[in-house]
């Protein structure tokens, strides 16, 4: 049982994890510091909405990107 209700689609969460990954290893090869960290950490963030198929700041603003919905 979720407790979630997935609100991005399949292309949106393939996006998503695509460009969370090449930002957090772009970070981590091109930056220093506390800006590489910051944005690895949002890397990371972006990817994992894209592996779970939800974004809670989409479902706070009532956006859902699925087909058909």
């Amino acid at each position: 049982m979720a407790f979630y209700r997935k609100n991005i689609g399949s292309l949106d969460q393939v996006l998503r994890l695509v460009a969370g990954l090449a930002a957090a290893i772009a970070a981590f090869v091109y930056l220093s510091g506390w800006l590489a960290l910051l944005v690895v950490v949002s890397g990371v963030a972006i990817a994992l909405t894209g592996i779970v198929g939800y974004c809670p700041m989409c479902a706070m603003v009532g956006i859902d990107r699925r087909k058909g919905s």
